[in-house]
């Protein structure tokens, strides 16, 4: 924990934290905080968190181990911080915001038992705030993924990219082959960054819409390079999404239990359902979506 040097909540303890400067990665922002606010050096385990409130403002949360350094001490006080303590969480030690009792119980929880596998941002440059949808719909043992026609070599959709988070590859594979990619939906500001999913599936499956539940897991990878301001210091989100059917009616196929029975009908000719024949993708999704194995992102709108 650090104690806090801005006059608006001095005195007053926080996890290190802070805003990324101009050309960083998230990973150099990260351990220059801990550095300056904590006087330590640390390497970064796994995101444990994404929280965002738009694209305008989104908070990455890290699981990180001590490297070197000392914890800095009154004496070494500045306009970053006051001093660093390791706290046990009994001890009274009066916070700058409750918010981070949260944080700290997720990290924890990662810590004493991982649900995914680690996962640290992409250095790859993105020029806006976006997600690439896996966009799901199962039905048993059987999956399928919403598609949009493209270029061959697109992003191409495999067992590594999908149980791994986000390991693009190119090259010979079931959906290169059919020259298609994921999704890609931009953020806007007027709404949260998960929203996008949404206006994908109200665009394209316009009549179905309403009959359908849209639940976004969390994510499989994240993408950022912040070399060139304003060119390369987006964000990709590649998220993990899936349809159910909310209610009964309408223009859905569904079975003698009332479950779909085949994927929503698509009305907009460049996206289309690609059925899924690797056993080892299928199970990856499925496993990933029952066990909720996905990086966690919260809305706070």
């Amino acid at each position: 924990m650090v104690q806090e040097a801005k006059q608006d909540c001095y005195g007053r303890w926080y996890l290190p934290a802070g805003r990324m400067e101009e050309g960083e990665s998230i990973e150099e922002a990260l351990k220059r905080e801990v550095r300056e606010e904590a006087g330590l050096e640390c390497q970064p385990i796994t995101l444990v968190q994404v929280q965002e409130q738009g694209p305008q403002w989104v908070r990455f949360t890290f699981l990180a181990e001590v490297t070197g350094g000392t914890l800095k001490t009154e004496a070494q006080a500045d306009s970053e911080s006051l001093q660093a303590c390791w706290w046990d969480r009994e001890s009274p030690l009066p916070l700058r915001g409750r918010d981070i009792l949260s944080l700290i119980d997720t990290g924890l929880r990662y810590h004493e038992k991982p649900w995914f596998t680690p996962l640290l941002p992409l250095d790859l440059p993105c020029p806006v705030v976006c997600q690439r949808l896996v966009l799901t719909f199962a039905s048993g043992i059987y999956v399928w993924l919403l598609v949009a026609n493209g270029p061959r070599g697109s992003i191409t959709i495999d067992s590594t990219s999908t149980e791994e988070g986000e390991r693009e590859r190119r090259g010979s594979s079931e959906a290169d082959a059919m020259d298609v990619h994921l999704p890609v939906s931009l953020s806007t500001k007027t709404h949260t960054v998960t929203w996008a999913a949404h206006r994908l599936v109200q665009e394209c499956m316009p009549s179905c819409y309403y009959d359908l539940d849209i639940n976004t897991h969390g994510l499989l990878g994240v993408q950022h390079n912040g070399r060139v301001p304003g060119k390369t210091d987006g964000l990709c989100f590649n998220t993990l999404v899936s349809l159910t059917q909310e209610r009964r009616g309408g223009s859905l196929s569904v079975d003698a239990g009332g479950g779909l029975t085949s994927p929503p009908l698509v009305e907009m000719e460049q996206y289309r359902w690609h059925k899924v024949d690797d056993p080892g993708l299928r199970d990856a999704i499925l496993r990933r979506i029952r066990q909720g194995s996905t990086l966690p992102i919260l809305s706070l709108y």
